[in-house]
């Protein structure tokens, strides 16, 4: 490919992620304070997450956030197609001659030029270099040969709660919570992908078909195209619930288990869905064990299931659970499960740190009625003692307090005030 021609398309490119600075205000993104110093030197950073969650603009809030002036090239682009690896010295080459000296390089979907690996650590050597990518495979393979605890990766998820608050709510004034419960409803019914505030649902729709055919269908060849988008509309319906695969080979008819495993790791490659798994102290149980599964962002719960009528209450789970994994994108020691005895007892999250276990965590939508708070206070008690944790934790929509129960402290705290890390 030419010099001028890579000029045109970098200048096209830049220039277009700059507008959205221009056209709309930019929502600031929670961890941004948090990964700033994996760069104050050179290095690779990789920033990783679903298709449109902002990724891009995140990289470059992060090079103003820096001080630094960039160097950005999308290779996720069809004008990219047929670049070749002896074509990313002249990448280099073009930013030279439009920027001089530049410090920080964005690689926006690298992945899509053979050798681009060995080209980003090169790179490293003397530049600070962001990588972007859609696909949790991307840090696989040569990449990870070639740059052994060379670099530092983190998830970025559509905008949370907390992050599309436009305003800091005192936890004492009723007036406050009101307005910030109020948002809290408004946000279940929407979605945490950043554009939808411009476009609506439909672009929530756009994305999954996008991340369906892109990243899954394409990406990995898949002929039976059909079942595969029937088993992706299953999974996204079926949001917050159990699944084993030995039931999805039945229910799509296919004959081998691998298929049907394969198919969910592409799904989960692509960030699409997120898969939990029951906790065990014994590896082997915890294996054959059925799993839960999660959307990536409630819109897709609410714009794309099959289900005639929303249910909050799962809903509300799915909104934890990602959030759960937010955190967890900061903080590496933390490990996410849930929990399930033989006599069906069962807990929605078990949070652990370390060797521990720190919380134990329901989350209920209602707890009006006596019956469904206290199966929810049984489940976690009987996980408590088990797994000998004492901090049990319900959240629901409005209850706040403590109880004390069967010798047990029992935490009820609001949704809006947990995702608000209060």
């Amino acid at each position: 490919m030419e010099i001028e021609i890579l000029k045109r398309i970098i200048t096209g490119q830049r220039e277009e992620l700059e507008n959205i600075f221009k056209e709309s205000p930019i929502i600031e993104r929670d961890n941004l304070n948090h990964i700033k110093p994996f760069l104050s030197r050179p290095n690779i950073l990789a920033i990783l997450g679903v298709r449109r969650s902002g990724k891009s603009v995140f990289s470059v809030l992060l090079a103003k956030a820096l001080k630094e002036d960039y160097a950005y090239i999308n290779f996720d682009d069809e004008r990219m197609i047929g670049l070749k690896t002896e074509d990313l010295d002249k990448v280099l080459q073009a930013f030279y001659e439009l920027y001089g000296e530049v410090n920080l390089i964005i690689l926006d979907e690298p992945q899509n030029v053979r050798g681009w690996e060995l080209f980003a650590n090169r790179l490293r050597r003397t530049k600070k270099v962001i990588i972007t990518g859609s696909n949790s495979n991307l840090l696989s393979g040569e990449l990870a040969t070639h740059l052994t605890g060379r670099y530092i990766d983190f998830t970025l998820y559509p905008l949370s709660f907390k992050e599309i608050l436009d305003f800091k709510p005192n936890a004492y004034l009723i007036e406050d919570i009101a307005k910030v419960q109020k948002r809290l409803d408004k946000y279940l019914k929407e979605s945490g992908f950043p554009e939808f505030r411009n476009f609506g649902h439909k672009i929530v729709e756009t994305i999954y078909s996008d991340i369906i055919s892109k990243d899954c269908l394409d990406r990995h060849n898949i002929k039976n195209k059909k079942t595969f988008k029937e088993l992706s509309r299953y999974l996204a319906s079926n949001f917050s619930g159990e699944f084993t695969y030995s039931r999805l080979l039945n229910i799509f008819n296919l004959k081998d288990v691998h298929t049907i495993k394969n198919y969910v790791s592409y799904l989960k490659e692509s960030f699409l869905i997120e898969v939990i798994e029951r906790f065990s102290p014994k590896l082997k149980q915890q294996v054959i064990a059925p799993k839960k599964i999660y959307v990536v962002d409630h819109g897709i719960c609410n714009f794309l299931s099959f289900k005639l009528s929303k249910d909050t209450g799962r809903l509300l789970e799915n909104i934890v659970c990602i959030e759960l994994l937010r955190r967890k994108s900061v903080n590496s020691g933390l490990e996410v499960y849930y929990w399930k005895n033989y006599q069906q007892n069962e807990v929605d999250f078990v949070v652990k740190q370390g060797s521990k276990v720190k919380t134990l965590i329901q989350a209920c939508w209602n707890l009006s009625e006596d019956k469904t708070k206290e199966r929810e206070i049984k489940s976690l008690i009987k996980a408590g003692k088990e797994l000998k944790c004492r901090e049990l934790v319900i959240i629901s929509r409005d209850k706040e307090g403590e109880e004390k129960t069967g010798g047990e402290r029992i935490i009820f705290i609001p949704l809006w005030k947990w995702l608000l890390g209060k």
